[in-house]
């Protein structure tokens, strides 16, 4: 037990989510408890991962997880481990909340120059209904940028996919390649804009972004053939092919393959989003932590062929070895490939604590006695 290594979660305490501070100490070391001694309370080592409250063993958990991950029936959990369903269906939810909660401090806390995005939706098939789920992916890290549940396709899903993804933008110059659905150029546009402040009373003008382009592809169906349809709806083409052609290392052009393959992964291991499946999911809690979980298995466990790098172990540059990476790795969030289990314990520090502002007039300061 390091308690060097440890922060205070009380979100009432001074000193929380602070490492290294000097105020956490040992507790117990039978029962792996530190105190903080800034406020007095205790907390379990789990205290912030995804093992906290859990009753069975932890590494049953990380099988089930990791399983169900890669995309295994429940009922086929239940048979080999003789786990009950309903504990399976928790689990679940828990390590999916757990990685929600990861995606949203490394991923989208995590400011980077976008570039080439590609963006898609999907019909997910619930038990006595149908939602849509809108992801979106950056071509040149292949980093999933994180996905949004509605019940209709609407601009109103849209918008909230594109407001998670500006959080994580820088204001440079940006290529969003989509289907023909409508709503995207309007929504686009309309999220990446930013207040112009001059002084004046009355609510300020917003301008939007500049150097936003967007291209399109639209396929449509004719005769019995497939006919593509690539254009550029906004932006100069010089600029949107530079973009476009440095994400793909030089290769292709307009197209939305990327996105399509993510889609088709999971397709492949999450039964809702299957086109044609007898598993319905009965909630949108489970499909949205199936979604998160895969999604940070993907974008942390799970190296990539397309990413790997060359390193040289001669001088004379014949003989090398391939560096496998992460997209998380290429995009600089983590520096090595995470295993589910480094991911599942991963813990969420609470936000600093940001003392309250004085409000009123300052004290007049008592004058000196002369002795």
């Amino acid at each position: 037990m390091n308690p060097q290594e440890q922060f205070c979660p009380n979100m009432e305490c001074e000193a929380r989510g602070k490492v290294g501070a000097g105020n956490i100490g040992n507790h117990s070391h039978q029962e792996r408890r530190y105190k903080c001694h800034k406020c007095g309370k205790t907390f379990v080592e789990t205290k912030g991962t995804s093992f906290y409250w859990l009753k069975k063993s932890k590494d049953m958990f990380v099988i089930v997880t990791t399983l169900l991950s890669h995309g295994c029936p429940i009922q086929a959990i239940v048979v080999a481990f003789g786990l009950d369903e309903r504990t399976v269906k928790a689990w679940l939810v828990k390590a999916g909340g757990h990685c929600h909660k990861v995606h949203e401090q490394l991923v989208e806390g995590h400011r980077q120059e976008l570039g080439h995005i590609q963006a898609d939706e999907i019909n997910a098939k619930l038990q006595g209904m149908s939602v849509w789920l809108a992801m979106a992916v950056q071509v040149e890290t292949r980093l999933w940028l994180g996905a949004v549940l509605a019940r209709e396709r609407s601009n109103s899903l849209l918008e909230k996919l594109f407001i998670s993804l500006k959080k994580m933008a820088l204001c440079r110059a940006m290529v969003f390649a989509v289907d023909g659905f409508r709503g995207y150029p309007t929504v686009i546009n309309k999220v990446f804009r930013v207040a112009l402040r001059t002084g004046k009373k009355g609510r300020p003008k917003l301008q939007r972004w500049p150097n936003i382009n967007i291209v399109q592809v639209i396929k449509r169906r004719q005769e019995g053939k497939l006919c593509v349809e690539r254009t550029i709806f906004q932006g100069v083409q010089d600029k949107v092919m530079a973009i476009i052609h440095h994400s793909q290392a030089g290769k292709g052009g307009i197209n939305t393959s990327y996105i399509e393959r993510l889609n088709a992964t999971f397709r492949d291991r999450i039964s809702a989003l299957a086109r044609r499946s007898r598993h319905l999911y009965r909630d949108r809690h489970s499909l949205d932590a199936s979604v998160y979980l895969l999604g940070c298995v993907y974008n942390f466990c799970t190296p990539h062929q397309s990413l790997r790098r060359k390193l040289f172990i001669d001088a004379l540059g014949r003989k090398f070895r391939y560096i496998k990476r992460t997209p998380a790795m290429a995009a600089a969030i983590t520096q090595h490939i995470w295993t589910l289990e480094e991911l599942l314990t991963y813990k969420l520090a609470p936000p600093l604590f940001i003392p309250p502002k004085k409000r009123g007039r300052p004290k007049k300061s008592l004058p000196q006695r002369l002795h």
